[in-house]
């Protein structure tokens, strides 16, 4: 059993868990008194705690050692256009268990899906998070314009822009050849950017447009597949 907390983690330090988490331990997971907890909150390494409080809603753990310092993960940003529901939450689950650091959201002209429920997406990652081993959780952000995110872009972090339209070098010969720190990933819409935003998005002095193979790639899986080839080129799949 392993859960994500809030709450500072340290030697005797008192978790009470949250309602969900109560209901899980005690009535999914049939939890006892002094049953053991893997507890994570991406700041303090991992904990074990023991369950030493229960009620019919309630439970609380004590810290009894911590069994893993912290350790971050790769510094990446998942830019991506929403999709609809079931593939916004696979894609959130996936990109944690692959290391991705930010989950963006990015509304474009063909974008089809506007309302985005990023507690649904924090969720997702959260569960991941937990089922994974990972000790972070990955920050989901507002969604923003597609121009608001390339106006604001930080000069150090280089774009990986997966074009599917236009000319460019394979995926993993881009990264290979390259020595930035910091990377995003950005994936377009159901039916791709328009000619306006490509040329925009090629523009731009941080972008690398790069080619995902020869076949056309549904969003979730493009974003997926360039996260993973980033992972083994300059991530901690290396």
């Amino acid at each position: 059993m392993r859960l994500y907390v809030e709450a500072a983690l340290a030697g005797d330090a008192r978790i009470e868990a949250s309602t969900g988490q109560a209901h899980y331990l005690l009535h999914v997971m049939r939890a006892h008194l002094g049953d053991r907890v893997s507890l994570f909150n991406g700041r303090d390494g991992e904990w074990l705690g023991r369950l030493a409080e229960t009620g019919k809603h309630r439970c609380t753990l004590v810290c009894e050692a911590q069994t893993r310092l912290q350790q971050n993960t790769p510094d990446l940003w998942l830019c991506f256009a929403p999709i609809k529901k079931m593939p916004a939450d696979y894609l959130a689950q996936k990109a944690t268990e692959l290391g991705v650091s930010v989950l963006q959201p990015v509304i474009t002209r063909r974008t089809i899906v506007t309302r985005v429920n990023t507690q649904r997406m924090r969720a997702n990652a959260i569960e991941a998070a937990e089922q994974s081993d990972r000790l972070t959780v990955p920050e989901v952000r507002k969604p923003q314009s597609l121009e608001k995110l390339l106006t604001e872009w930080p000069k150090e972090r280089r774009i990986v822009f997966a074009d599917e339209g236009g000319e460019a070098s394979p995926v993993a010969k881009a990264l290979s050849d390259s020595s930035y720190p910091s990377w995003g990933v950005l994936i377009g819409p159901e039916g791709g950017f328009d000619a306006h935003e490509r040329e925009r998005i090629r523009s731009h002095s941080c972008v690398t447009p790069v080619s995902l193979g020869p076949r056309i790639l549904r969003a979730d899986t493009a974003a997926l597949a360039a996260v993973s080839i980033w992972q083994t080129t300059a991530g901690d799949w290396r």
